[in-house]
């Protein structure tokens, strides 16, 4: 099919929705007006991103009596940040502390170690509380030992995300928002991640695992969780984003225009 063909046949269908429940229209069919569309009642509800409460629930280790403190490596970090920002804009670190806390604490922020990012910053607690509750890689119960964030954004989904996603949650009896019984895995169907190029990709903790297959997708996941050595980036064998026609653009040292001397005569003498 042309591209100016299927064009016109987009614009006569979109017209003929008059621009009323345009997707609800497309998920009710899996073809409409010979154009073939993904079939919506296979894709699982979205799971919103604060599915958790946002009141605090006492649980073992996780209590307002429960203490923590940063380690004496972290201070160090904490000093280093702190030095960044006016001593009247502190707080403008929260999000870096609550970072390293929820590092030290092995994935997720305890009441008490909120707590204790408040006190150094000289924060209302609530303050610290509202940032946690917003962000969605802030987690405020334990959680698997590798991340597992599956991109399911538009251009992995036609890549076959939920594919993997399945994939995953059947091999490792988990499923998105939880833990696999032995701790190992957290499963997280987010947004993009900004590795369109690459689709369909995953995170793992700080790392892209990118060009997946079901196939390499559990394989990276089974190296992980036996403690292999996993190459990070593309699965395929290609090098980062570069196309199947390998490198076609700045295949030598670019050319001016080079940036003029701004030295004027004023200048040379005054030197």
């Amino acid at each position: 099919m042309s591209l100016s063909h299927l064009y016109k046949q987009t614009s006569s269908l979109l017209r003929g929705f008059k621009g009323i429940g345009i997707l609800s229209k497309l998920r009710a069919s899996d073809s409409v007006s010979g154009l073939s569309v993904l079939n919506w009642n296979k894709i699982p509800p979205r799971n919103s991103f604060s599915t958790g409460s946002l009141s605090h629930v006492d649980r073992e280790g996780n209590t307002a009596e429960t203490t923590f403190d940063f380690t004496d490596e972290n201070y160090e970090k904490i000093e280093n940040i702190l030095k960044k920002y006016p001593r009247n804009y502190k707080s403008s670190a929260v999000i870096a502390l609550l970072d390293l806390a929820q590092r030290q604490c092995g994935g997720w922020i305890p009441l008490a170690a909120m707590n204790q990012v408040a006190k150094i910053l000289e924060m209302p607690p609530i303050r610290v509380y509202e940032v946690v509750t917003f962000y969605s890689m802030f987690y405020r119960e334990p959680i698997g030992k590798f991340n597992v964030q599956v991109c399911c954004t538009t251009p992995c989904m036609i890549r076959g995300a939920y594919d993997i996603l399945r994939a995953i949650e059947s091999k490792f009896n988990l499923e998105p928002g939880g833990n696999s019984p032995d701790m190992m895995f957290h499963l997280e169907e987010v947004e993009c991640l900004g590795a369109c190029v690459n689709a369909p990709m995953m995170q793992v903790n700080d790392e892209y695992y990118e060009d997946l297959t079901v196939e390499s997708a559990i394989r990276v996941l089974e190296n992980l969780r036996d403690n292999k050595v996993v190459k990070v980036g593309p699965q395929n064998g290609r090098h980062q984003c570069v196309g199947i026609q390998g490198k076609t653009t700045l295949l030598s040292e670019p050319s001016g225009p080079y940036c003029r001397s701004l030295e004027t005569e004023e200048t040379k003498r005054a030197s």
